[in-house]
């Protein structure tokens, strides 16, 4: 049941459950970003060719994470169900299957992305004198993405089992490993920007190996064998298809709005970069709420605990809405000076400020459904969600167009048009999401999900 809202911290009896499972979670999630910014601030002492290639393969590399993101989630989705219901041992059996899953998803997106990497960097628009730096990083680096998918799979077997713990430190040694070996190896040795990807490859293998002596070590523990099991992969597999097209989805919302801010002019481009970055920062605290709810209702719901479910599902809302509420307020106050880091141009910094108005109102929004969309995917239901996302997308498009078709070129207001397309984008999540979790469709009780 919900608390006062005057209640203090730690008061409710889901605070503390949630605390310990979204504080290191955030953490964990801005250490991949961190990383990238390494990567770019050693990379741009190189010169702007070598940092306009990182920029290039950096983009083919994150796109692949976040279509495979699902390798996490449904991975964290499987193993907290069984977990709640005290079978640890088919948790890790579902959790080995989802590294196996990885491992051939990896494998495979390597040797298709080395032999496809001049049409991808060229698709891209490299130029002649950017393309072979962007190519020499994304050919080595895609030597880790096994080890990256590897990495995603295991820390949703480890949230799975309520250890979020494990993946911070996880994510903080890699970053730190891939900071110091590629300031020695580019900074020291003047490898180039080769030696940046040999130190990204590295440090990624070497987390990927942490992971899998936990899990193997794990499993070995209660007598789980390391084999892949075809079935077992395949319900994976079959799991991923659905949060495959909900990311998919998601992606193309998220790219149509960069388009339309590049086709309405330079500075609408550059104002919606710095607008979209701020956005997504406050996003990242968001979606640590997220993982905890998939966590969280997995394990009630395998515990057969319907009305824990429940009271955990309104709390995390609260959560959701209360964090959403701080961010409303601090974009506020730092709205007249938020472009100041970014631009000298006066045209971007008013454009950054009119479109900080609609990213600070939207900042309650976002949390319910951030929180709302971990909870599904916590309870199984991707299905929902991957239609969901597919019809949401489309609620955005046509007021998209509209905006690129009727807003004048040089118009002041053209990103806060922009962002107000964006917020029927989320208005339409949240209410998709919002009856969902009202019906309690979603709550279906056992060790999986039929």
């Amino acid at each position: 049941m919900s608390a006062p809202l005057s209640a203090p911290p730690f008061r409710h009896p889901h605070d503390r459950e949630i605390f310990r499972l979204a504080v290191p979670t955030f953490f964990a999630l801005i250490a991949e970003p961190l990383l990238l910014l390494t990567d770019t601030a050693i990379v741009g002492t190189l010169g702007t060719r070598p940092l306009g290639g990182l920029g290039v393969a950096g983009q083919i590399l994150m796109t692949l994470a976040n279509l495979c993101i699902f390798l996490a989630y449904g991975t964290t989705a499987a193993v907290s169900r069984r977990f709640g219901a005290g079978q640890v041992r088919e948790g890790l059996r579902s959790g080995v299957d989802g590294l196996w899953l990885a491992l051939i998803i990896g494998a495979a997106a390597a040797a298709a992305g080395y032999a496809g990497g001049p049409w991808l960097v060229e698709a891209l628009g490299a130029s002649d004198e950017v393309a072979p730096y962007a190519l020499t990083y994304l050919r080595i680096s895609l030597l880790s993405a096994p080890a990256l998918l590897l990495i995603m799979a295991g820390t949703g077997v480890l949230r799975g089992l309520q250890d979020a713990r494990t993946p911070l430190l996880v994510s903080v040694g890699t970053a730190a490993v891939n900071a110091a070996l590629a300031a020695f190896l580019v900074l020291v040795l003047d490898t180039g920007i080769a030696g940046s990807a040999w130190a990204t490859v590295v440090a990624q293998w070497g987390g990927a190996a942490v992971y899998l002596a936990v899990v193997v070590r794990a499993a070995r523990r209660e007598g789980v064998p390391l084999a892949p099991d075809p079935s077992g992969v395949k319900a994976s597999a079959a799991a991923g298809a659905a949060l495959f097209v909900r990311t998919v989805s998601l992606r193309v919302v998220l790219v149509v709005t960069t388009a339309v801010a590049a086709r309405m002019g330079d500075q609408e481009i550059a104002a919606q970069q710095v607008a979209f970055q701020l956005w997504s920062l406050l996003v990242f605290a968001m979606d640590a709420i997220a993982v905890a709810a998939q966590a969280i209702i997995g394990r009630y719901l395998g515990a057969s605990d319907a009305e824990g479910a429940r009271a955990a599902t309104r709390r995390m809302v609260e959560w959701g809405v209360m964090v959403g509420a701080v961010f409303t307020v601090l974009v506020l106050a730092a709205r007249p000076w938020a472009a100041v880091p970014f631009t000298s141009d006066a045209g971007v910094a008013a454009l950054i400020v009119s479109a900080l108005l609609v990213v600070a109102l939207l900042q309650p929004l976002s949390g319910v459904v951030m929180v709302l969309d971990g909870i599904l995917m916590g309870a199984g239901d991707q299905r929902y969600l991957a239609w969901a996302s597919f019809w949401t997308m489309l609620a955005f498009l046509p007021c998209a167009a509209v905006v690129l078709w009727t807003t004048p070129p040089g118009s002041p207001d053209a990103l806060l048009r922009l962002w107000l397309a964006f917020g029927v984008w989320m208005a339409a999540r949240g209410l998709t999401l919002g009856l969902r979790a009202r019906s309690g469709a979603w709550v279906v009780l056992g060790s999986t999900r039929t």
